[in-house]
Formats: structure tokens, sequence, C-alpha cells
């Protein structure tokens, strides 16, 4: 039964799901705050640092499709719940963790009730909300959920200022101990009749996470160890296995990413644009924390506070983003959302050693903010609208699994790209330096990013003249869909 936006059951939908998805992004982006005082507290590089992060990225990046898939057999409430108190495991792991090794594992860990609970939020929303409440309803999730991505520095830098840095992950156990007692009692449950009998991709998903892991390793360690042996093998395995994936994708007959989904051009065409929107933020968002303390001399709390105006933006406008989104269609805010984030990262640039906020460092996360706001709601939307509401969770899954791979690879080869030394967060004018390399390039791939948009993305159902249309609008037509072409 289908529920609607500003009923109760309809709140306890939304509230339950952003909270959940929440906690997943706040971790994501809450973390980076906290990295200098990690890397001084264990003694650790730069290249733990990178590993801290992207840990917890590689296994919910490889396994966030099979968690889509989970939720659309078994139930998307059960397989949701079931990755909270997982994610909430994993955190109290990262809490107490007495070393670097132990704090990677244990980010792993989170990574996979990462990958269980994050489709199933969007999924939930998708298959529970009326149709003509949907776009509304994935408008406040994206902006709530957001607030979450980017409240994540400024409570991170509370926390590390505060009672350490061990707190930025021990804050998940509280926040999952009340999401699924609700999700529980106010959620319906929900799945996909026509995948029952289906057999799950292990192979695919343990081929797709090692490809990542052996790629993600090569491009950490070679400034460390250059062109070593060790590095040159992993990459070249890594590439290798990327292929084996792609080939058992077109063999199988229930693949973990089934090719048909992509006969879409517009679904692709929006994770295309997923893969450099996720790679530029995840890029910035990992230097920026670094270089509001190291270079800009800003506490953990200063630094986080800094980014604040993005949240307060992404609290006030992105259900409007959204509702515009569905009136004018997505191409022009996944083409101004953008440019408008490239231009922010751009502004950055000004922030060096004794940075003003209101002059250098106010301005860009306004821009930035906006950027924000005008693309985030949109672009989940439109990757949506792309499918049948049936396979919201293989969508949801998909373009997850495409913004946090592209996340994990450029926290991975940004520092490489920019000349970063193992220990350059250790001197401010090195980071200093290798930051102004890093953020044109960032920028270089929104722009890209916003191209690609303006030139593939169209208005879902757009130019779809009758169902055995197949050429003109770059769209699956519904019926088409159904079949599964």
């Amino acid at each position: 039964m289908s529920v609607r936006m500003g009923t109760a059951a309809g709140r306890w939908v939304l509230f339950t799901t952003v909270l959940g998805s929440g906690m997943a992004m706040l971790d994501s982006t809450v973390v980076n705050v906290a990295l200098p005082r990690i890397g001084a507290d264990l003694d650790a590089d730069m290249a733990v640092l990178q590993w801290t992060v992207n840990a917890y990225m590689l296994t919910l990046a490889g396994l966030i499709l099979l968690g889509g898939a989970l939720g659309d057999r078994y139930g998307r409430r059960k397989v949701f719940v079931f990755g909270v108190v997982w994610f909430a495991a994993g955190s109290l792991l990262c809490g107490v963790a007495p070393d670097a090794g132990v704090l990677i594992a244990a980010r792993a860990l989170q990574g996979i009730g990462g990958a269980l609970l994050t489709p199933g939020s969007l999924a939930l929303i998708q298959a529970g909300f009326h149709p003509d409440d949907r776009a509304a309803a994935v408008g406040v999730w994206s902006g709530l959920g957001g607030v979450g991505a980017a409240v994540g520095p400024f409570l991170g830098g509370w926390l590390v200022d505060g009672p350490g840095w061990r707190w930025v992950f021990l804050l998940n156990v509280p926040l999952a101990a009340l999401c699924v007692p609700v999700a529980l009692r106010h959620v319906p449950e929900s799945k996909d009749a026509r995948v029952h009998t289906a057999r799950f991709d292990v192979t695919g998903a343990v081929l797709g996470a090692l490809a990542l892991a052996l790629v993600t390793y090569a491009l950490i360690e070679a400034p460390g160890q250059g062109a070593s042996p060790l590095v040159l093998g992993a990459a070249a395995a890594g590439l290798l296995l990327g292929v084996a994936f792609v080939r058992l994708e077109r063999r199988l007959p229930d693949p973990m990413l089934p090719p048909e989904v992509f006969a879409s051009r517009q679904f692709t065409a929006v994770n295309v644009v997923t893969v450099c929107v996720y790679a530029a933020f995840g890029g910035f968002f990992f230097l920026a924390a670094l270089q509001l303390q190291v270079v800009a001399g800003y506490s953990a709390l200063g630094a986080g506070a800094a980014l604040l105006p993005t949240t307060v933006l992404m609290l006030l406008l992105s259900a409007r983003s959204g509702a515009l989104g569905e009136r004018i269609g997505p191409r022009i805010p996944l083409t101004v959302g953008p440019l408008l984030c490239a231009a922010g990262m751009l502004l950055m640039l000004r922030v060096g050693v004794d940075a003003s906020y209101l002059r250098d460092v106010l301005p860009a996360v306004v821009v930035l903010g906006l950027g924000m706001v005008t693309l985030v709601a949109p672009l989940t939307a439109t990757v949506l609208g792309s499918v049948d509401a049936g396979r919201a969770g293989l969508a949801s899954g998909i373009n997850n699994a495409a913004a946090r791979a592209a996340g994990l690879i450029a926290v991975a080869a940004l520092p490489l790209v920019a000349g970063m030394s193992p220990s350059a967060y250790r001197s401010a004018a090195e980071f200093g330096a290798t930051f102004r390399r890093a953020m044109p390039v960032c920028a270089g791939v929104l722009v890209v990013g916003a191209a690609l948009a303006y030139l593939t993305v169209r208005r879902p159902g757009a130019g779809v003249c009758h169902p055995e249309c197949r050429v003109s609008c770059g769209v699956t037509p519904p019926l088409e869909r159904d079949r599964g072409v």
C-alpha cells in the first residue's frame, strides 16, 4: 500500500530512511575532519589516512549492488535494519581500535553495513510512496541526507576537539539504537516478487571488490614506493580483474550488474555524470578539511564549522530543488549544479595561511553549497525515474556504487596526481602547494560532468512516441523495461 507525503505514515518512513542513510552519509564525511588527529594519535602517514577513508568506501562500493539485490528479494526493510545493526557494530569497533590496522579493518566492516542499508533506504521510499509523491519524497530524503553528509565536518570537529576522535565513530551506536525499533514498527515491508528465484552473483561481487581494492592499493602506495613491481603488479591485476568482472556480468543469467539496465541511455548518462560529480566531491572533502587545519591553522571544530553553510543551504533548498527538477527536467540542474560546484572549488584556492573566513572561505563554500543543492536531488530522482519501481533497489545500488567507487578512486589518486608525499600533511607549505594543484583537477572533472549532462540527459520519457520506439529519446520505454529488454 502506497503512503502519501504529509501523512503520519509518510513522515515515519522519511524519518527512518533519512536517519539510517544519513548515519552512513555522516560517517563518510565526519571522518575527514578527524584525520589529522587520528594521524597524530596513531603515528600514521598519508597512506594510512587515505586507507582510513577508503577501506570504508571500498567495501561499500564493492558490495552495495549485492545489498540492493538482497533487499529486493528478502525484503527492503529487513535488509535495511540488518545493515543498520551491522554498521553500528563496525562503528563500535572503530571507536575502540588500538592501532591503525584495526581501525582500517573496522572501517571495512562498517562499509559492509553501509552497503546493506544505503540502497535499502532509497528503495523503501521509491517502493513505499505513491507515484505522485515520490519526487518530493526523494527531494526531502536527498536534502536531509545531504545535511547528514554536510554536517559531518562540523560535528566531527566538535567531537575531535572535545571528547576525542573515537567519538566520531561511537556516535553511530545510539543513532542505530533509535533507527531500528522505529523501522520495525512504522516502515512497511516491500520486495520485488520477480527476483525470488534469481541466484546471487557472489563471484561478481568478489571480482568487483578485488579490482577496486588492487587499483586503490596501487594508487595509494605509488607516492611512497614509486613504480615498484608490487605497485605495478597490483595495478595490472586490478585492471585484469575489472575486465573479468565485466565479462562475467555479460555471461551470467542473473548478474549483479545486469547489462540490460544500461539499455536506457538516460540511466547510463546519469551514472556517468554521477561518477564525475562524486569523484570531485570525494577529493575535495578529503583535502579541504586537511587544508583548513594544516595550512590555514583552524582547529578541528573551526574547520568543520567553516563548511557549515553547505549544511544550511542543503536543509533549506533541497526539497525545492527536487520539485524544480521535476518541473523543468533534469538537464539544466545537472548542468548548472556541477559548474557552480567547480566554481566553489576554484574559489578555495584563495584559502591559505591565515585565511580570512569571510573573505576567502565563506564565498567558496556558499557557491559550492548552491551547486550541491542544484544537482543532488534531481540527480537521484532522474536515476530512479529511468527504471521501473520494481528495480528501485538495483538502480539505487548501481548509482550508489558509481558514486562511492568514484570517491574511492579520487581519494586514492588525487594525492598522487597532485604530487603529495606520504608526510605532506605534516608540512603547511608542502600540503598547501599540493592542494593548489589538486583543486583545478577536481573542478575540471566537474566541468566534464556538466558537459556530459548537457549533451546526454533529457527529461525521463521525453520523445517516447510508442512502445516500439528504441532510438529517438535514449530512454527505454516502460513497456520494454517491464519485459526486461
